[in-house]
């Protein structure tokens, strides 16, 4: 055997799949053990166990009489919360006249309006992206063992991007390009980037990582999946906004046209048989249309799918959907609840038109077939411009409702991705609590502006939801701490440190411990029975290198302090202990602490289990 301990703080936030998690509660007294460290009593070469163990023995004493009750127990209950106004965070970037992000802005620099109200920021922070590295990881030598060999600690997931291809409407030349410039956009990302390749199509998708080999593989993997062939609508030429028109907006002149473009091809422009035509083009237009139907359906509800992934990554996320656009004739009410979950899980989708700069040729291009009645030719190429520009309306609809950016009528798509793809050198995170909001489930329009001499663009979200009723005090707590988890922010309204240390007893198995040290004495006591009074619910989570879930464990900590013990006897504090059974290999650390009144510390770790 080979123990070995590993001393770490001070790292950007990890993450796990949130439709996956199932945070532990455990409550037994032999998973829980409270270390309140002394600094005269307790040798610093005294080992973990023997602390737990000694804390044990303490807490374990007689106490039936009421001033005799043991000082910290456990409650197998949540703790009631106060409820708290609901905290709107809003990601800003700010960049200068060359489009440059710039990160020397202040708070008081920030005007921020909800429904043309001005508001309070109450959180104001700036971030960079990438900033923060993983050092090297301190490790101690056990007594009666060798040294152990120090190990690089994991490179921390800061930035998570979703690329997400529509292969279910790409044509195949559009697809080879923009996979060629995708190629060369993820051989920019940063270590502290994790990618993923997604489809509409749900077909060869690649989760979360930052092997460059799988992500290459996957995009070579990229083929368009349509539904059906549009060679079966060659005649009559029908294409979905067209028959949107025939069927749902009852268009008489797009009737007329399909009819005398069926009428010519198929009936030789006979008179005779123009009930015939009609009625073929009538076919045509429910065929188109509920295939048409289909796909969006399909994208929509693909995309609602990794966005319900993506929210449980932390920090900086960003959905990049590559597509030619479509339409959404019957799906408003999907469009709405994408741009609703990306807003409440703070996702930002930017968009790229994959078909670059493009110009409408009269009568269709070299793939489509040409209407043999000249006037029908015309008017449908008035249609395909039009449905051209509808299918971008999409596109810019997901970026600018979700503070994003839409990159569209520009060939150079390496540029393309690089805006879309690319984290900014700074953003500003500004947080507010709406006063009187009423719950009632409507939109509210955000407006941000900044106090600056020179011109600068500002790119923010454009509004969030109100909730449609008041969460309880226990279920926004619950809230509260799963949104901390989530986030990579490091908070600190509590005076808290994160310290981790792993034994092997063999080479396949490995034991973490997670210590969440907290200093009591600045803790908000409420006075009853000679005692101080207050509780803490700490939850530790484990995740792999990439981010994935491990496990994680939620305990509560009830305090009930004598006042000497507040006073002289709690030194710089207690730690509360969490173990783990994991693998060798890299892990990352997220330690939550909340107190009844709602303040809360978030710490961030990572280690590296040889």
């Amino acid at each position: 055997m080979a123990p070995a301990h590993g001393d770490r703080r001070g790292h950007p936030a990890v993450s796990f799949v949130l439709v996956c998690i199932a945070l532990t509660l455990l409550f037994a007294a032999n998973f829980f053990d409270l270390l309140p460290v002394h600094a005269s009593t307790v040798p610093s070469s005294q080992t973990s166990s023997e602390k737990s163990s000694t804390a044990q023995t303490s807490a374990n004493q007689p106490a039936a009489p009421v001033q005799n009750a043991p000082e910290m127990t456990q409650q197998e209950a949540p703790t009631t919360f106060q409820v708290n106004v609901r905290l709107v965070q809003v990601h800003v970037v700010v960049r200068d006249a060359h489009g440059k992000a710039i990160g020397t802005l202040h708070k008081d620099d920030f005007h921020l309006f909800d429904n043309g109200k001005p508001q309070v920021i109450s959180r104001f922070t700036v971030e960079q992206p990438g900033s923060q590295v993983a050092q090297e990881q301190k490790t101690s030598e056990a007594p009666g063992t060798q040294s152990a060999t120090p190990a690089q600690a994991p490179t921390v997931p800061e930035r998570y991007i979703a690329y997400v291809f529509d292969d279910v409407h790409l044509a195949i030349g559009d697809l080879a390009q923009v996979r060629q410039a995708a190629e060369k956009n993820l051989a920019t990302l940063q270590p502290t980037d994790r990618a993923a390749i997604f489809t509409t199509s749900g077909q060869n998708n690649l989760d979360f990582t930052d092997d460059r080999a799988s992500l290459h593989n996957a995009l070579l993997k990229l083929l368009p999946h349509p539904i059906t062939s549009a060679a079966m609508h060659e005649c009559p030429r029908m294409t979905y906004y067209i028959a949107d028109l025939i069927q749902n907006e009852h268009d008489p002149q797009a009737l007329a046209t399909i009819t005398a473009d069926t009428l010519t091809c198929q009936f030789n422009n006979d008179p005779k048989f123009q009930s015939a035509a009609q009625g073929i083009a009538q076919s045509s237009a429910m065929q188109a249309l509920s295939i048409g139907d289909a796909e969006t359906h399909l994208t929509l509800e693909s995309i609602k799918d990794i966005l319900r992934r993506l929210s449980a990554a932390p920090g900086q996320r960003s959905l990049v959907l590559v597509s030619p656009g479509f339409l959404t004739p019957q799906e408003q009410l999907e469009l709405d609840e994408i741009i609703d979950r990306a807003v409440r899980t703070n996702i930002t989708i930017n968009s790229l038109d994959a078909r670059g700069l493009y110009v409408e040729i009269p009568g269709g291009d070299i793939t489509q077939q040409i209407s043999p009645n000249p006037q029908a030719a015309a008017i449908e190429t008035q249609y395909q411009l039009a449905s051209d520009f509808a299918d971008a309306d999409v596109m810019q609809e997901l970026a600018d409702g979700t503070g994003g950016t839409f990159f569209h009528n520009n060939n150079d798509l390496d540029e393309g991705f690089r805006i879309v793809a690319s984290a900014p050198e700074y953003y500003y995170v500004l947080g507010f609590s709406p006063q009187n909001l009423k719950l009632n489930g409507q939109f509210h329009k955000l407006k941000v502006t900044v106090s600056a001499p020179e011109k600068l663009a500002i790119q923010a979200r454009h509004g969030y939801f109100a909730p449609k009723q008041s969460p309880g005090p226990e279920q926004q707590a619950k809230e509260e701490i799963e949104d901390a988890v989530f986030s990579q922010e490091e908070m600190h309204e509590l005076p808290v440190d994160l310290h981790t240390q792993y034994f092997k007893p063999n080479d396949a198995e490995a034991k973490l411990t997670v210590l969440a040290h907290v200093d009591v004495k600045q803790l908000h006591f409420q006075k009853a029975d000679g005692r101080n009074n207050s509780s803490l619910t700490i939850v530790s989570a484990v995740f792999d290198r990439n981010g994935n879930f491990v496990n994680g464990i939620e305990k509560i900590l009830q305090l009930h302090l004598r006042d000497d013990t507040l006073n002289f006897k709690m030194g710089p504090g207690l730690s509360v202990k969490t173990n783990f059974d994991l693998k060798p290999g890299g892990y990352l650390v997220r330690v939550v602490v909340r107190s009844p009144e709602g303040q809360m510390s978030a710490e961030n770790g990572a280690v590296q289990i040889p």
